[in-house]
């Protein structure tokens, strides 16, 4: 009886053993977009909430007393899941044995600063983060750039960390998905997840294409295709282009500050579906590196492209037909990445 017993402890220990935590860095980890992301990734919203986490906040040195504040706070949740915080502004502490790095700190465009400037200051940058998560990081990390310019950042992070697979690298073109799902679902007076399988192509930058050619509505319990459920072509193919393009600019002019709350979110929404994958027959938005897709966007760029996500491995959903329109949209946003990634390799040269 005694043996039974014990027996049945083991299993019900073996059960109900915890998971092991993982090890997840914010870089910027002082700033504003942070500080709205860590709470939601400390609380289980991201990696789950059966999840212990460690979180590492790596920023630069003058920020590392701001840093202290957060760890504070972070503390003060007494949130279950949250095993750790490790506030640094060493990479080689920042970097070891990551599962996940967020990496929102990058250097933002000043008044009168030349693009090519800040292409250079963030090659520096990204050149460091990618060597430090090759040096320290498993090989199996996922990597998701979110400092500006992201696409261009993120490769850069990639060549520079050659033993992690490309594939485990993408940039945040989510911000920009769900800002299209909004705007489509006000006009249709429905709320946003009854919009699906927008399209973010191209650059996180004005020149990105907001595509809806192949997004469906619920209205009323029933798909309808975008463009007859808004019933308004011009709208589609002009402000509702230009709106998702500018949102990050319009934010700034009205809050005087850039993004925070709805970056966090995308931010939360693009790790959890890397984590869990995404739902059948649906497609999200994210940078991802452009070799070998249907579309004829060169190789070797970091492009937003339609994925779908299975045992975090992201594919891109190939074969959707292009028409002329959308064609130039995508060729001109390829066009700037492509001028971005080699001014930015000649810096990386040098």
């Amino acid at each position: 009886m005694l043996t039974l017993l014990t027996s049945m402890y083991l299993v019900v220990r073996a059960v109900s053993k915890e998971a092991e935590p993982i090890r997840v860095l914010v870089t910027g980890a002082a700033g504003q977009i942070a500080y709205s992301l860590l709470y939601s990734i400390a609380k289980g919203d991201v990696f789950g909430k059966d999840q212990p986490i460690i979180l590492i906040l790596l920023d630069i040195p003058p920020m590392l007393p701001v840093l202290d504040g957060v760890v504070m706070e972070l503390q003060d949740c007494a949130l279950p899941l949250l095993r750790e915080v490790i506030p640094t502004d060493k990479v080689e502490v920042g970097f070891k044995d990551l599962d996940a790095a967020i990496l929102v700190g990058s250097m933002p465009r000043k008044e009168g600063m030349e693009r090519k400037d800040l292409l250079k200051a963030n090659v520096a940058i990204f050149k460091t983060q990618g060597a430090a998560l090759d040096k320290y990081a498993k090989k199996t990390v996922k990597v998701l750039v979110v400092g500006n310019p992201a696409n261009t950042n993120c490769l850069i992070a990639s060549k520079s960390a050659p033993s992690i697979p490309k594939e485990n690298f993408s940039c945040l073109t989510r911000l920009d998905h769900n800002r299209a799902c909004s705007q489509v679902a006000m006009r249709c007076s429905v709320s946003a997840d009854n919009v699906k399988n927008v399209i973010i192509w191209g650059n996180h930058s004005s020149t990105q294409y907001p595509d809806v050619h192949h997004a469906k509505v619920n209205l009323h319990g029933s798909e309808v295709a975008a463009y007859e459920a808004v019933k308004d072509d011009n709208w589609l193919r002009g402000d509702f282009i230009s709106t998702v393009q500018q949102r990050g600019a319009a934010v700034i002019k009205a809050r005087k500050l850039s993004s925070a709350m709805s970056a966090a979110k995308a931010i939360c929404d693009h790790m959890r579906d890397i984590w869990f994958g995404t739902k059948e027959g649906e497609f999200l938005s994210m940078g991802v590196y452009a070799a070998g897709n249907s579309y004829g966007i060169p190789d070797d760029l970091i492009y937003s492209f339609p994925v779908q996500i299975k045992n975090k491995t992201w594919k891109i959903v190939d074969g959707l037909p292009i028409n002329d329109f959308s064609r130039a949209k995508m060729d001109a946003t390829a066009s700037e990445l492509v001028e971005e990634r080699d001014t930015a390799l000649d810096f990386l040269s040098q």
